[in-house]
């Protein structure tokens, strides 16, 4: 990963859970305006539908490069202290 993208995903791992969230209330409000009163607002649901599902494919991108990040690390945390260990006892 890119230095850049590794402080975005280490810094503000936060905010694809906030756009996930955003996205999820989207299409929360777009089934809303699916109801048969409300049949004038259906072109305002499809939207909301299609800006949440993509909100949410955004989210849960963000939170996948987190996970992914977090096992990096953890992985060369363990070499390095695997390193260590192995030259203490030389």
């Amino acid at each position: 990963m890119s230095s850049p993208l590794k402080t975005l995903v280490r810094e503000f791992g936060w905010v694809h859970t906030g756009i996930g969230f955003t996205g999820n209330t989207a299409f929360f409000i777009g089934s809303i305006f699916f109801l048969p009163t409300l049949e004038a607002y259906k072109i305002w649901g499809i939207w909301l539908f299609i800006i949440g599902a993509g909100l949410m494919m955004v989210g849960a991108f963000g939170d996948l490069l987190v996970k992914i990040y977090e096992v990096q690390e953890k992985k060369h945390g363990r070499a390095v202290a695997g390193a260590f260990e192995s030259t203490a006892e030389s």
